[in-house]
């Protein structure tokens, strides 16, 4: 698990355009992070898992190894999985947004982006990763027949287990704590993500999407996350 936050957080940023990496480094450096550089691929995989950084800002275009893969590496490995990731890209396209979240980012920002934008992201994720570590003795919540373990992690549905993501988690973990309550938008985006999104986004119906997908796959199984047009979703109706 990542680092929890202290006084001087470590940002990876990995990225080859130079004015990105300069404008990044210089504006967070005067936020009171120690920033540290990977231009490649290959060279930021081993950051990550050398420096175990709190945060890290991937591009997707990158010499190498390109940022999907290095963001799959990075969640496939236990002690690397919950480090925050977010991802760039200078495509503004809904498909280039999607695959980066499917392959495990938290969030994600696409080129040119506003300094203040990065950092409200960045600090909302960080937030959320210390909440995770100020959080008491872990509890198993239970809904239906799916089993959600706030220590190990660990879902399961039935005796099937499921593998999530982060944000999948934190999403379903949300969703477990308020069973049969509805959740709008707005308090899922605040709670999941940690930030007041400006503007419209489709991240949340992507992740609901992501959690039916696994959860719900069993023709067997009822459907128990539910949408409450115009204005969020609910667990509820097994």
């Amino acid at each position: 698990m990542a680092n929890p936050p202290t006084d001087e957080p470590i940002m990876l940023v990995v990225d080859d355009e130079r004015s990105i990496v300069d404008f990044i480094r210089l504006g967070m450096k005067n936020e009171g992070f120690r920033v540290e550089i990977a231009q490649d691929g290959p060279t930021g995989l081993a950051k990550a898992r050398m420096l175990h950084p709190h945060i890290v800002i991937l591009d997707i275009l990158l010499p190498g190894v390109d940022g999907l893969n290095i963001c799959r590496q990075l969640r496939a490995d236990p002690e690397t999985a919950d480090i925050p990731i977010i991802m760039l890209t200078a495509k503004d396209e809904v498909r280039d947004r999607v695959v980066g979240l499917e392959t495990g980012a938290d969030d994600y920002l696409t080129k040119p982006f506003s300094f203040d934008e990065l950092l409200a992201r960045v600090r909302a994720l960080l937030r959320r990763q210390q909440r995770a570590f100020a959080a008491g003795t872990p509890r198993v919540l239970r809904f239906a027949d799916l089993t959600l373990n706030e220590g190990s992690r660990e879902v399961t549905r039935g005796t099937r287990q499921i593998e999530l993501t982060a944000t999948e988690f934190n999403l379903l973990h949300l969703l477990m704590q308020h069973p049969r309550q509805v959740l709008d938008r707005q308090t899922i985006l605040e709670r999941v993500w940690g930030y007041d999104f400006m503007g419209e986004t489709n991240i949340i119906e992507v992740y609901v999407r992501y959690l039916r997908e696994k959860i719900e796959d069993d023709p067997s199984s009822p459907k128990i996350i539910q949408t409450v047009r115009g204005v969020g979703y609910v667990l509820r109706g097994a």
